[in-house]
């Protein structure tokens, strides 16, 4: 018998798909994060005390960081198991039904406690697609690399995290040049997470068209994939997991601190306009996206773990100019934000090859995911929350703190692990 080889995808494919995919999660996951601040405290959260109500809003928005690992379990599991393709198919679906959802529901006037238990439903729902998109996404780019170029493709997927801050910082600046901030809150906020049902039709569209990669073809081949590949990860690569939760903590903490947080700093505590608020955001979006490529390129030359550990000592130097910035006027802000978002694609660029290097492909999907979404948990889903109450309680300065300790912790995982484990 005559074995065909599959066909390979192209470089171009590869690329674009796994970007789309991401940059439609993540315009899902920002345009949550917007709502949070500038919707859900007012129509999911009505109370007498502004700041109570966006905790509640905020503690929603953190639900999503717990689900992501079980995301990542079941969909890992099943990408390990029966492929990148299908299971990338299946998270994109999953994140985009629970965000078109979200732009359906009824306020709490209209059906009282359900209003804000059915959001924290579909807020799981983006969570738990979430973490089975990003591994799968970047499996899809690094293993179609060719050789010495892992780090450059392993890029392509986090570039989805700007543009779709972008896309969802944008479409909310465009919809208060065009109707009034009562509108928005009465209906125009619904249109952002209905309108990405248009963004999931190109997503399926693009995933739909690429094959396996050539890394998971070969394990089927050779018979490497393992029956539980959680139950594998636990018991031969438990090293790998911890260091690489704790390596990727400061990306999650320094930009949760340099969106959510700040948006709702800029908008309820210095009363900063909607508009100038999202003007900041989207700025700081294409600073995001301009040092990306940048970090790619510096990783190749210079090693992915030289660029990780050179950041996290700016990103701790950093911490201690976020009081003297962010007390400041719009100005200090603004560049508060620009440099933060730069700082954020130094450290992000790298991440995502990072983490899947350590697992074999066997189990690549389920650990990539499962440590880049442990992170999420320790380094994201109680930021926003964290950082609004020590501003409230100790001022911005402990703010800084956090971001610093973070950053240590980061620093010191790095410098623990071994050649091949980051």
């Amino acid at each position: 018998m005559t074995n065909h080889p599959k066909p390979l995808n192209s470089p171009f494919k590869v690329l674009i798909a796994s970007l789309a995919g991401t940059t439609i999660e993540f315009f899902d996951f920002y345009v949550y994060a917007t709502a949070a601040v500038l919707v859900f405290p007012t129509l999911f959260f009505p109370s007498s005390d502004p700041t109570s109500a966006m905790l509640q809003s905020f503690a929603t928005f953190s639900i999503a960081f717990f689900a992501r690992p079980i995301g990542a379990m079941v969909f890992g599991h099943f990408g390990d198991r029966i492929g990148r393709k299908a299971t990338l198919v299946a998270a994109l679906l999953t994140m985009g039904i629970s965000t078109i959802v979200i732009g359906l529901l009824p306020g709490f006037k209209q059906i009282g406690v359900f209003a804000p238990l059915l959001l924290s439903l579909c807020r799981f729902g983006q969570g738990f697609g979430l973490g089975g998109e990003w591994g799968g996404a970047v499996l899809l780019a690094t293993e179609n690399a060719p050789e010495g170029k892992r780090s450059w493709y392993g890029m392509f997927p986090q570039l989805g995290a700007p543009v779709g801050l972008f896309l969802s910082s944008g479409i909310f600046w465009v919809l208060l040049h065009f109707i009034s901030q009562d509108d928005l809150l009465s209906w125009g906020w619904r249109i952002p997470f209905i309108s990405s049902i248009l963004l999931i039709a190109v997503g399926l569209w693009m995933r739909l068209s690429i094959t396996e990669t050539p890394e998971f073809q070969k394990a089927v081949e050779t018979e490497e994939r393992v029956k539980v590949p959680l139950a594998e990860i636990f018991r031969s690569h438990k090293r790998s997991l911890f260091l690489g939760t704790f390596v990727a903590m400061v990306t999650f903490v320094l930009f949760y601190i340099a969106t959510a947080y700040l948006m709702s700093y800029n908008v309820k505590v210095r009363h900063i306009p909607f508009l100038d608020a999202l003007a900041i955001q989207i700025f700081s979006s294409i600073s995001f996206g301009i040092f990306i490529p940048l970090s790619g390129k510096l990783s190749e030359r210079f090693g992915r773990r030289a660029v990780l550990i050179g950041t996290t000592v700016l990103i701790g130097a950093f911490s201690f100019l976020l009081p003297v910035l962010l007390g400041g006027s719009e100005t200090g802000i603004l560049l508060f934000a620009v440099i933060a978002m730069a700082l954020m694609g130094m450290t992000y660029a790298p991440i995502g090859t990072a983490l899947a290097a350590p697992f074999p492909t066997s189990v690549r999907y389920t650990g990539a995911s499962m440590t880049f979404n442990l992170a999420g948990i320790v380094g994201a889903s109680l930021a926003p929350y964290a950082a609004t109450w020590l501003q409230g309680h100790y001022g911005l300065a402990y703010v800084g703190y956090y971001l610093l300790a973070a950053s240590v912790i980061t620093l010191l995982c790095i410098l623990a692990s071994r050649k091949g484990e980051v």
